[in-house]
């Protein structure tokens, strides 16, 4: 399949061509048969929708394109062998998307978080493991960077992670510490040249492939959270080891380590924000980081949605297709509604960033709809392909198995629910 990508919009009285999706991608794609793609299912296409700009409805279109050409063909090889896709990732830099939301003067797309929602909801349907590594480069990584960075930081460690020929990673967990992110033991300590970074983070999305890592230490056990400090750390470098690969139950490709700081000396200059603001900084990219994880739950619970439509219009059962059974119906009606429901939560989270607006209980909402609609949809879709949706053949036990992350990092769901009630207090006292 011959296709080209081009990209033209007007937006306020001017012509622009953004660095995403404006390069012309020519790729003659050949995919090889799959034990997944063994059942012939007709791919069900994305229902084009008013509710979006004209810019934004294009690059769904264009990411719905890609995923269906480039993501779907190797998405079933990618968990069975848990390889990262490097050139599925190069070519996602090569539109821009691994710099959605980095600044066109940085050599980003200079795109805002609805456009990075949308995409990242096709993207992760067509393989979620795409989605995480697109998502953690996007928001964990280059948010903080973006946000506190100085010019010098910015151009050293924004601009060459724009391409998907380089990526970043988020250290902010430990083995000890879990959902209490203020409870960092690892420390960075004062040197005459810069600080001595010793501990140990855990559950490191990108921990293999990343060449460079946003790393939060306590700078000053006294003052607990607000003596926490964020720092970015090259990879490889002295005194940073890694931990094994740890064998996962879904999104196999990305890889997830313990990363070790061992005596690690880094200069003043690898100092991110002021000393002192690590905490707020990690809550506020975790705040952003969820608009991208709900896109990549909904990219999962639409995979599924389309899975089990596709194979109830081909399984016959008493004489008709099982679709024409009120309970099959029932099923399906169920998951749009879901689905719909978290999606409007999302693209409301993500406009409210983009306008300047206050956005954490809208964020966690949205990832808690989108995340428990994700493990929602996988499920019933396997209900509706019956013994068919418990085997690899067809790809209903992959979302199922990918989908289950998406309620666990990033704040889990039960301290999404703290995060809402504890706004909404807030705002009803006021």
């Amino acid at each position: 399949l011959l296709y080209t990508i081009k990209f033209e919009l007007t937006m306020l009285g001017r012509v622009c061509r953004p660095s995403l999706l404006l390069r012309q991608a020519v790729q003659n794609v050949t995919p090889a048969m799959t034990p997944a793609m063994t059942p012939a299912v007709t791919p069900v296409r994305s229902v084009s929708t008013t509710l979006l700009p004209e810019d934004i409805e294009l690059l769904r279109q264009t990411c719905w394109d890609f995923a269906e050409n480039e993501l779907k063909p190797v998405a079933w090889d990618v968990d069975k062998n848990s390889y990262y896709p490097e050139e599925q990732v190069k070519k996602m830099g090569e539109m821009g998307l691994m710099g959605m939301v980095a600044p066109e003067e940085l050599g980003g797309a200079g795109m805002g978080y609805l456009a990075y929602a949308v995409a990242m909801e096709e993207i992760s349907r067509g393989c979620a493991t795409a989605g995480v590594i697109l998502s953690v480069n996007n928001s964990l990584y280059l948010g903080p960077l973006l946000s506190e960075g100085n010019e010098a930081q910015k151009e050293k460690w924004v601009a060459p992670f724009l391409d998907g020929n380089h990526v970043g990673c988020f250290c902010l967990s430990e083995p000890g510490n879990g959902s209490d992110a203020g409870a960092a033991s690892t420390t960075a300590k004062k040197t005459p040249d810069g600080y001595e970074l010793t501990g140990s983070k855990a559950w490191i999305t990108n921990g293999y492939e990343s060449e460079a890592a946003i790393v939060f230490a306590t700078t000053d056990k006294a003052m607990k959270h607000k003596g926490i400090s964020a720092f970015v750390v090259p990879k490889p470098y002295e005194g940073v080891s890694l931990g094994k690969k740890e064998d996962k139950l879904g999104i196999k490709g990305s890889s997830t380590c313990v990363i070790n700081f061992d005596n690690c000396q880094i200069s003043e200059d690898n100092l991110l924000g002021p000393p002192g603001k690590g905490f707020k900084i990690a809550m506020q990219t975790l705040d952003a980081g969820r608009i991208g994880v709900a896109g990549q739950a909904l990219g999962i619970a639409q995979a599924s949605l389309e899975c089990a439509v596709a194979y109830s219009q081909q399984r016959l059962a008493f004489g008709k297709p099982i679709s024409a059974l009120q309970s099959i119906q029932h099923k399906l009606a169920d998951m749009e509604c879901k689905i719909w429901s978290a999606r409007h939560l999302n693209w409301h989270a993500a406009r409210l960033k983009d306008e300047g607006h206050s956005y954490t209980k809208e964020a966690a909402m949205a990832k808690l709809m989108a995340s428990e609609a994700a493990t929602y949809c996988a499920h019933q879709a396997i209900q509706v392909l019956g013994g068919m949706g418990y085997v690899s053949d067809m790809p209903a036990e992959r979302h199922y198995r990918d989908a289950r992350i998406t309620e666990i990092y990033e704040g889990t769901s039960e301290i999404q629910r703290l995060v809402i009630a504890g706004n909404l207090l807030k705002e009803m006292i006021q």
